[in-house]
């Protein structure tokens, strides 16, 4: 592994919680291998999680009509972002992989983890209109969600009562990770350790201790490549893209599934 540098930004109030022994886990056993490991404890931190104003130091351009992407952009080429949103830029460009460990709250992410990318993927810092998914600034580092839920997993399956889990996690891991170029490794879920008992959970982190042996060589689930759409007729898909898939059962992706069946696990592995 010649790159070592793992940023894990995690999102629980308890230190006793399942959450924090999947952590722990993946400090000591990344440590082991040699790797720098840098951890944001958000709620530890007391990090704000709002985008706001306050965000910029000094008077902003438009106070009047205040659009906080563009501002923050403007203060980010300025050197007038906050403190503590550009110490986690520092951590972000420095790791080569960064792991989200965070309980799903509401079929997505706690509010302090939100805030946390709203305010650290800074426009300009994370993105600009031309470098997003394939072509983005982060298309060089590795990014993982790891999560435990409040219900079994047979409640997310495509006929269970939550609905697929691949379409929960198209939003986070397209719309946010890829979208931002990372190579998005396939999920680490822990299903309902709340329900679970004790050796059961115990099982559960030592599954995850086994996969972080490896983890920085794993392959990253598959997106569709920017430049398969055509820029200029709407970001569509390329009608020569689309002669591809005719004759498949399933479409490309979660998201561009085509009218089609959804590719199965298409989120969930590679």
């Amino acid at each position: 592994m010649a790159d070592k540098n793992v940023l894990i930004v995690y999102a629980h109030q308890s230190a006793n919680s399942f959450n924090a022994a999947a952590k722990d886990a993946a400090v000591e056993v990344l440590q082991v291998q040699g790797c720098k490991v840098v951890l944001s404890d958000l709620y530890s931190m007391k990090f704000k999680a709002p985008a706001t104003a306050e965000d910029i130091i000094g008077e902003p351009q438009n106070s009047d009509d205040f659009h906080y992407g563009h501002e923050a952009m403007v203060a980010l080429k300025e050197n007038k972002l906050s403190t503590d949103i550009i110490e986690e830029h520092k951590k972000v460009k420095e790791a080569n992989i960064i792991i989200f460990q965070f309980p799903m709250y509401w079929f997505g992410l706690p509010a302090i983890l939100k805030g946390w990318i709203d305010r650290v993927f800074t426009p300009g810092f994370a993105f600009t209109t031309e470098e997003i998914y394939s072509n983005g600034f982060f298309k060089d580092k590795k990014a993982i969600l790891s999560f435990t839920t409040g219900s079994h997993e047979s409640m997310f399956n495509s006929s269970g009562i939550h609905g697929d889990m691949n379409v929960t996690l198209w939003p986070i891991q397209n719309g946010i990770l890829h979208y931002c170029g990372f190579q998005v490794l396939a999920p680490q879920i822990f299903w309902a350790p709340k329900h679970a008992t004790a050796e059961d959970r115990k099982a559960l982190l030592e599954v995850w201790r086994k996969r972080l042996e490896g983890l920085l060589e794993e392959k990253p689930l598959a997106f569709t490549p920017s430049d398969c759409f055509d820029g200029g007729a709407g970001f569509q898909l390329k009608e020569s893209e689309k002669e591809k898939w005719a004759a498949e059962q399933f479409g490309p992706t979660v998201g561009h599934h085509l009218g089609k069946p959804l590719p199965p696990n298409n989120q969930l592995q590679v």
